[in-house]
């Protein structure tokens, strides 16, 4: 089967969520194009989207005609060749209203599993539950007329669990896109050892076609993205704890010290207290449950998760893309203050953020903000001058900063040591492209 032919029917499970959405946009942009080719004009081409919630569905079809006409709005010089023969489409604006119908055409929004029966190729992006993934593409496996591969967006779940418990031997490949998946380009690609060649010449294709950039994971849980993620969080966790302890101040004071010091000493376009919120703390929770039981040789947990959640505070994001309150509270985006685990409430950064900014001292004459650094062609040079600052200061910020560097860079090679990468390039990529970090975390900087 050709990858045209392949692309004819598609299926993606959880198609109105997050990351489902996502898919299906590049999905159906990339079927079209193909339907729109001459050779292809007989030819039918089908992508379902699955998804429990007829609500969410309806929404997904409204985000997937805007988001569309924002990708015809960018290509219209080649549409006006696309559509040459069209004598009726003139303005700019008919072209892409016809485009936006050509790609809504391909898309069928369904509630019934029963449609992937027919899809040569099947996009699974449901929740981080191995048993329901299982579950279902066991059944579309079982019921499929048509031998279907399936790439599995999972960002925890070795793959090789999910192609044993669904029977697919060698006809699954983790494909994992970063959150948004139209606008992130990084892709994992994590085989099995019955992945077959073309399975993987596919999924190469697919990904160069949507200008992605693949980065290869060996099937380890949480890969290479969530493998240092979520060690980086348990250690920012950890040294809040200890702050709290050692300094004799309320943890949540500690917490904002934490969330500054890995953003502003580091470098990163938010702290990681940030981060937990923006990807959910129940989600980030979930996933190191996923982990835990795969790595006997330490402890992929944290109670402070468990309490957040105990307490109702989960984080995330609502469906316009706003940022719920977790750890942090947010106004406009903008954190305004942080969560007491003790009284239980949100205390205003006002009441307390200048006494904890003096404990951690000022900043060197060298720092670097990360929104004015991440494209400078001078980054290398002005963070390493940065960082030698803080080597030699010994203001608390400074200290925690080197601390948490260098903790950073051993988790990077810990990923390779474990043969989770296969490099630290490779390790690097995935945290300058899925994590915008202005720097890879395995450097020369912590020496």
């Amino acid at each position: 089967m050709t990858y045209e032919e392949r692309l004819q029917n598609v299926s993606v499970l959880g198609s109105a969520g997050k990351m489902g959405s996502g898919i299906l946009l590049l999905t159906a942009v990339e079927m079209a194009d193909l339907a729109l080719k001459p050779e292809n004009k007989d030819k039918s081409f089908v992508l379902n989207a699955i998804d429990v919630s007829p609500e969410g569905l309806s929404g997904l079809m409204k985000y997937l005609k805007e988001q569309v006409r924002k990708v015809a709005e960018k290509k219209t010089v080649l549409l006006r060749k696309i559509y040459a023969d069209r004598d009726d489409l003139v303005e700019n604006y008919d072209i892409i209203d016809e485009y936006i119908f050509d790609v809504m055409n391909v898309v069928r929004p369904s509630t019934d599993l029963e449609a992937t029966y027919n899809s040569n190729l099947v996009f699974e992006a449901i929740i981080e539950n191995k048993d329901l993934k299982v579950k279902l593409l066991s059944q579309i496996n079982n019921n499929s007329t048509t031998d279907p591969w399936f790439f599995t967006n999972t960002s925890s779940v070795p793959i090789n669990i999910l192609e044993t418990g669904a029977g697919l031997d060698g006809k699954i490949i983790g494909f994992h896109f970063y959150n948004p998946p139209a606008v992130q380009r990084l892709v994992e690609l994590i085989t099995t050892d019955k992945t077959t060649d073309e399975i993987k010449e596919f999924a190469l294709t697919y990904a160069k076609n949507l200008r992605k950039t693949i980065v290869p994971s060996n099937d380890h849980a949480g890969f290479i993205g969530n493998g240092h993620f979520m060690r980086d969080a348990i250690h920012g966790m950890n040294e809040a704890e200890v702050l709290a302890r050692e300094k004799n101040i309320p943890l949540f004071q500690a917490i904002y010290m934490i969330n500054k010091v890995s953003q502003d000493y580091l470098v990163r376009p938010m702290g990681i207290f940030q981060l937990i919120d923006y990807v959910g703390i129940d989600v980030v929770s979930f996933i190191m449950s996923v982990m835990n039981p795969h790595h006997e040789d330490e402890e992929i947990s944290h109670q402070l998760l468990n309490k957040m959640l105990e307490q109702g505070v989960k984080g995330g994001q609502y469906s316009s893309g706003a940022q719920k309150d977790g750890f942090l509270k947010y106004k406009g985006g903008r954190p305004m203050a942080i969560w007491d685990t003790h009284k239980q409430e949100y205390v205003e950064l006002e009441k307390f953020q200048d006494d904890c900014n003096e404990m951690l001292g000022s900043l060197p004459d060298s720092a670097v903000a990360w929104k004015a650094i991440v494209r400078n062609k001078k980054k290398e040079e002005l963070i390493a001058a940065f960082v030698n600052d803080l080597k030699s200061m010994e203001a608390l910020g400074a200290k925690l900063a080197i601390k948490y560097g260098k903790r950073s860079k051993e988790i990077g090679e810990h990923l390779v040591g474990q043969s989770v990468a296969h490099n630290t390039d490779d390790v690097n990529t995935v945290m300058l492209t899925g994590f915008f970090h202005a720097y890879g975390p395995v450097n020369n900087f912590f020496d």
